[in-house]
């Protein structure tokens, strides 16, 4: 395992593994510190040279009660091959309109471009529909593991 001191040491694999795996497992902990698991489709992008996630969702009474007692949400990705990327986040609902414009169009766009999708599917009054949530994520540790030789290398932001 090797830790590395910039994220742009394994953006590349980082997108790499997420565009070909797509789906990951969003795992948050209940009042009672037992951790919950959901498959969603998050994506992702770089900002200042950090990852920053966001997920469009709903806000469904599980998932709002644990992010409100504890922000803290663990996303794995995993592919038969081995692959694996694991980013530990601080997870916060965004509720600015442009925001959520933006984000809208990122997730019609593909961030990286095979990832993605149209959000009307879903929400079927837009960016304005008020059934549809953002959540970002601020990652704080980034691990990406090549299953050919269980390399691993991790990223920590500086308050990790």
């Amino acid at each position: 395992m090797a830790t590395v001191t910039s994220f742009t040491e394994i953006q590349s694999r980082f997108f790499e593994y997420i565009a070909d795996i797509k789906y990951c497992t969003m795992i948050t902990v209940d009042k009672r510190n037992r951790p919950r698991a959901r498959v969603l489709l998050p994506i992702w992008e770089v900002v200042d040279d950090r990852p920053v996630g966001w997920l469009a969702a709903y806000k469904t009474p599980v998932k709002t009660a644990h992010l409100a007692r504890n922000p803290h949400a663990t996303f794995s990705y995993w592919s038969p091959r081995q692959n694996v990327v694991h980013i530990d986040t601080v997870s916060i609902w965004v509720d600015d309109p442009e925001i959520k414009r933006d984000i809208w169009n990122l997730y019609r766009k593909g961030s990286p471009p095979t990832v993605g999708y149209d959000p009307i599917t879903y929400w079927r009054g837009g960016p304005e529909d008020p059934e549809y949530h953002l959540l970002r994520m601020e990652p704080y540790r980034v691990q990406v593991v090549r299953g050919t030789d269980l390399s691993a290398r991790i990223w920590q932001s500086d308050n990790a």
